[in-house]
């Protein structure tokens, strides 16, 4: 499915979850001002996951800010949030708006191209507020996002615009897992920061 840049759809899941594109919320001038920012000023750091007992370093990197020093495990891993930037409550302040949620914290992530993604996973650590809304802003390249139902086993691709914005809301995290399959056609770097709600 292609969306045109203004079109809004309430809800791409079928069942079993609320996953809601807004599409483009931001110009395109505003993006690139935005991506150029973050790029610079964020404490990127490699994520570092254990998986079947293996340390990895990974080429993308991460970073973690929130309201305070939340820790947020994940992949046998604790990151501590740092505080939040100039920047950050900004679009913070955007999303909030639009999505009519609030949030204390973000994880950012940063692709330098297509041969970086994500696997299968959910968000549904305990440290999260249980079924809160889960806002992903994408900046740079365009890149496909797929949503896979656990049981079902059936897919739902949405391709991410520059400046477009996605919420998961409700039980989604408990019926669905996605995933930033890698893709050799995309050459371009790709910042996605997912605003949520950590447990006080």
């Amino acid at each position: 499915m292609r969306l045109f840049a203004s079109e809004r759809v309430e809800n791409f899941l079928p069942y079993d979850g609320l996953v809601t594109y807004y599409g483009v919320v931001l110009d395109a001038a505003g993006a690139d001002l935005h991506f150029e920012r973050l790029v610079k000023a964020v404490d990127w750091r490699p994520d570092e996951l254990v998986i079947a007992g293996r340390r990895i370093v990974t080429k993308r990197k991460i970073a973690w800010y929130g309201n305070s020093a939340f820790s947020y495990v994940y992949s046998g891993t604790a990151k501590e949030a740092k505080e939040w930037t100039e920047e950050l409550l900004e679009l913070r302040e955007i999303v909030e708006k639009i999505t009519a949620a609030k949030y204390n914290s973000c994880l950012l992530n940063l692709y330098h191209n297509g041969e970086e993604g994500l696997s299968w996973h959910s968000d549904n650590e305990d440290t999260l507020v249980q079924n809160g809304t889960i806002a992903s802003l994408s900046l740079g390249a365009e890149r496909k996002f797929v949503f896979k139902h656990r049981k079902t086993k059936e897919s739902v691709p949405i391709p991410l615009e520059h400046g477009s914005l996605l919420a998961m809301k409700g039980e989604t995290q408990k019926h669905w897992a996605h995933s930033l399959p890698k893709s050799v056609k995309v050459t371009q770097p790709r910042i996605s920061l997912t605003f949520r709600m950590m447990c006080d």
